[in-house]
Parts: C-alpha cells; sequence; structure tokens
C-alpha cells in the first residue's frame, strides 16, 4: 500500500505525517497482522517488502512518524537500510523501531543502530504500542 503525502512545512522543511506508519517486513503475514492491529488503534499503515522498497517509498515523498524495521530481509536487509537512512539527511531523523526474530540482542543492534527502539517479535504485551505511541502520539478514535 502506498500512501501520497504533502511534505512541505511552512519553513520549507520536511514534515512527517503524525499518524502514519511504515512497516518494513518481507514476511506477509507480518505485514498484514501488523497493518490490521495499527489501523484498528487509528494509525495510517505504507508497507514496503524489503529495504530498497522502503527507501523508494520514502525518498518519493512518504514521511511516516516511525519506520518499524525487520532486519532480516532479502534484497536490502534491515542494516543495510538504516545505513542508507542514515546517509540521507531528510530521512535521518525519521525513528526507526526494529522488530525482529532473529535472535539479536538489543544491545548489539542500538550499538550499530544508533538511537533506535527495539521489540522482539512476537512483541510481547503492549510493548509494540507502546513504542509507536512513543513515537507518533495516541490517535483519537
Amino acid at each position: 500500500m502506498e500512501i501520497a503525502f504533502d511534505t512541505s512545512a511552512p519553513d520549507g522543511e520536511v514534515s512527517r505525517e503524525p499518524l502514519t506508519i511504515l512497516i518494513v517486513d518481507d514476511d506477509r503475514g507480518v505485514l498484514n497482522g501488523l497493518t490490521e492491529l495499527l489501523e484498528e488503534e487509528g494509525y495510517k499503515v505504507a508497507t514496503a517488502i524489503d529495504g530498497l522498497d522502503a527507501l523508494r517509498q520514502l525518498r518519493g515523498g512518504l514521511r511516516p512518524c516511525v519506520i518499524l524495521l525487520d532486519l532480516m530481509m532479502p534484497v536490502m536487509d534491515g542494516w543495510d537500510f538504516r545505513h542508507e537512512q542514515m546517509k540521507d539527511q531528510v530521512l535521518s531523523d525519521i525513528p526507526v523501531v526494529v522488530i525482529t526474530a532473529a535472535g539479536f540482542s538489543e544491545a548489539s543492534v542500538k550499538a550499530q543502530f544508533g538511537d533506535i527502539e527495539f521489540v522482539p517479535k512476537p512483541p510481547p504485551g503492549s510493548s509494540l504500542l507502546d513504542a509507536i505511541r512513543r513515537r507518533c502520539g495516541e490517535p483519537t478514535h
């Protein structure tokens, strides 16, 4: 799903869409499940099947309030995506929540990714929604 946004702010800077989340994961079941959950919570959702697809959408104007990023994907994995994101001055300030079942420790991911949140797959309890609310706020229903 692609969502078009007006990304211009009054002062000429790029603005983020406050309740839009970009999910980057190659597992269609995860994409569908998270999309359903987040839309029920009142968020708008865009999806990408790998890091390259995510970069294409972001460079095309998508400005989510947060990116939910899997690490292990074909074409461009989460590590390479984050590296490219951090090199891009326009995209580097978009917050990232890493969601992975790959068995990486939170400390090792943060050491390489910097200021991110880390949530294991499947997310325990409300930890994923809590991480999203910290970055995006809570929708009004």
